[in-house]
Order: structure tokens, then sequence, then C-alpha cells
């Protein structure tokens, strides 16, 4: 379950640095940044080359993370110096969970099929992530083979994203990092921008 009390709308996020001093990762199993930043196996929107990073931790079934969506990806569209890597944190259950592998299995297809889910209201059914696929231009049931055929790649990824956001001590989606820089809850597109600056001045 989502926990409120660390969403905090309209750009009122608070922000902390993200420090990993040397050895840190090792011996405390925290994650490389090159492992948060630049994971080859998830797809990224927007620049790949772009001098900040923007992650987001986030569910196909967070209200808060579809709300604040749109804004996120016209900031980065625009700004066209950005990589956004979007990590699959299925938190509300099963459905999540097969919202994100088969959009994972989506290849070339993904920000289409991510489009999609993320244009979507409430929470959503196995039945209802399928139908918005289909509707989409995707076929759900060779998603769903392809997500099996390659069980191991989207299972690992979604273990790492899940030990990510536990070393973070991440409580709720979504969550973000702009580098190194740690921001908990929900986004104005003011907040996104100014965050960005930021992450580009240090």
């Amino acid at each position: 379950m989502i926990d409120r009390r660390s969403v905090l709308v309209a750009g009122a996020a608070a922000a902390t640095a993200l420090v990993l001093p040397a050895g840190a990762a090792k011996a405390q199993n925290y994650p490389s940044l090159e492992e948060v930043l630049f994971d080859p196996e998830i797809p990224v929107i927007g620049n790949p080359k772009g001098d900040v990073t923007i992650v987001e931790f986030f569910d196909y079934q967070c209200p808060y993370c579809k709300r604040g969506h749109p804004d996120l990806v016209e900031v980065v569209r625009a700004d066209t110096k950005v990589r956004l890597v979007m990590k699959d944190w299925p938190i509300f259950g099963a459905p999540s969970v097969h919202a994100a592998s088969l959009v994972l299995a989506a290849g070339e297809a993904y920000e289409s099929a991510h489009m999609a889910l993320m244009a979507t209201k409430a929470r959503l059914s196995k039945e209802e992530i399928d139908r918005t696929l289909q509707n989409a231009g995707h076929d759900p049931e060779r998603l769903l083979a392809r997500s099996r055929q390659d069980a191991a790649r989207i299972d690992g990824i979604l273990a790492r994203n899940m030990d990510q956001a536990n070393a973070f001590g991440f409580r709720g989606t979504p969550s973000f990092l702009f580098n190194t820089a740690i921001q908990y809850g929900a986004m104005s597109r003011q907040a996104i921008v100014d965050a960005i600056a930021q992450a580009r001045s240090g």
C-alpha cells in the first residue's frame, strides 16, 4: 500500500542528497549510482545521452504517479537534455506486476505501452490492463508470451528496483532521483524544472 504521509503535493516534496562514501555500496548493500541511473536493461525516455538523469520509482496503479506523469514527460521533452528512467516498483499487488511485466516485454514499443497505462485512472484489474494495451495497438497475449520467455530479465529488473527502493528507504510511490538528489513524493511541474536545474548546476 502507498504511504500517503510520504506524498507531498504541489512541489513540496522534500529533497535530500544521496551520498555514497567509497566502499559503502559493498559494505552496506547500497546500489551504486551506475546501477541506479544507468541500468542497461531499463528503457529510457527522452535523451539517452542527457546531462541529467531522472529516475522515478512508480507503480501503474499509483494515482499520484499517473497524475504527475504528463507534466514529467512534457518537461523532459521540452528540455531535450534529460534522460528519464522509469523504475517499476509494483507495490499494489498482482495487477501491478502484470502491467510492469507486459510493458517491459514491449521492446521498442515500450514508451507507447507505458504511456497508455499511465493515462488510466484509479486501480486496474488484469482485464483492464490488457484492454488498455490492446486499445493502444498492442497485443496483450503476445506481450504476455514475451514476458514469460523473458522472465529472467524482467524478474531481475523488478527485484533490483525493489532492492534499490528499500535501500533508499522509500516508503511509497512516486519517489525520484535527480542525478544524486532524492525527492520524496509527488512533484509539480515547476518543482521538476527546479530539481533539474539544481541537478545540472551541481
